[in-house]
C-alpha cells in the first residue's frame, strides 16, 4: 500500500494493515492517528500517537476479519494539522481513494480516529463511502463544520479525565451534528484521560463493535442503540 508523493512531503502516507487480515468483502476500517497542530516533521518511525491506535486496529480486525473486513492504519506523511494545508486530512482523502481503486466504488468504510486523527476523521466524514465515524477525544476546533456529516453514523467518546483535549466541545459538536443526524451517540469514559490506557479494553470493545455495526454486520450494542435512539441531549452524555 503505497501512493504517489504530494505536497513537499518527505515521506508518502501509507496504510499498515492490522493483522489478523480482511479481504474487505465485508468493508474497510481505517485508523487515524494522532498528531500535533503544527509540524512537518515526517511521521514515520516510532510515535507514540501512531503506537496507541495500535490495539484499536487489532480489536477491530479480531472482530471483523472473519466477516471480510479489512481493517489498515494510516500513516501520515507528516505530524501536523498544519493549518490551512489540513494535511492529515488529504492524508485521509488519500486513503479513501486507494480502499476505492482496490475494493471498488460501493465499498463501506468506517473512520476511527483519535485526538487530531478524530478531526481528520470528522472532516471527511461526509465522503459517500463513509458509513461511520468513531472519533475519540476529538480536537474540536473553533466553527468546526458540520454540515456534511447529516444522517452519519457517528460515535464520540471522551474520558473525563482530560487535559489535551475538550470534552465540552466535543459535547457541542455532537448536539450540533444530532440535529442533522438520528444517529449519534456520545460517551463520557469515566476516569480516563487522553491516552485512552486506563480503561484501555473498554474503549477498544466499544469502537470495534460499533464498527460491526456501522458496517452493517451486527447490532449495535445496546448502550450505542439506546444512546442514538435518546437523542439530545441524554444520547449525548453517556457514562461508559
Amino acid at each position: 500500500m503505497t501512493s504517489s508523493p504530494t505536497r513537499g512531503a518527505s515521506t508518502l502516507p501509507r496504510l499498515e494493515p492490522a493483522s489478523p487480515h480482511g479481504s474487505g468483502a465485508g468493508g474497510v476500517a481505517l485508523v487515524l492517528h494522532g498528531g500535533r497542530p503544527d509540524g512537518q516533521q515526517a511521521a514515520g518511525g516510532f510515535l507514540l500517537s501512531h503506537v496507541r491506535m495500535v490495539p484499536f486496529g487489532q480489536a477491530i480486525a479480531r472482530a471483523g476479519a472473519s466477516r471480510g473486513v479489512e481493517t489498515a492504519l494510516l500513516r501520515y506523511r507528516v505530524r501536523g494539522w498544519n493549518e490551512p494545508q489540513l494535511d492529515p486530512v488529504r492524508d485521509a482523502r488519500w486513503a479513501l481513494d486507494d480502499v476505492r481503486r482496490r475494493h471498488g466504488d460501493d465499498v463501506p468504510v468506517v473512520l476511527v480516529g483519535h485526538s487530531m486523527g478524530a478531526r481528520a476523521a470528522l472532516r471527511v466524514g461526509g465522503d459517500p463511502n463513509v458509513v461511520g465515524v468513531a472519533a475519540l477525544a476529538p480536537w474540536i476546533g473553533p466553527g468546526e463544520p458540520t454540515e456534511h456529516l447529516a444522517g452519519q453514523t457517528l460515535l464520540i467518546a471522551h474520558g473525563d479525565r482530560e487535559r489535551m483535549t475538550d470534552p465540552r466541545a466535543s459535547l457541542a459538536f455532537a448536539d450540533r451534528v444530532a440535529r442533522i443526524s438520528d444517529r449519534v451517540a456520545r460517551f463520557d469514559v469515566h476516569g480516563d484521560g487522553h491516552a485512552m490506557l486506563r480503561r484501555a479494553g473498554e474503549w477498544h470493545r466499544l469502537v470495534a463493535r460499533f464498527t460491526l455495526g456501522a458496517l452493517g454486520l451486527e447490532p449495535f450494542e445496546d448502550a450505542v442503540a439506546n444512546a442514538m435512539a435518546a437523542g439530545a441531549p441524554e444520547g449525548l452524555s453517556v457514562p461508559l
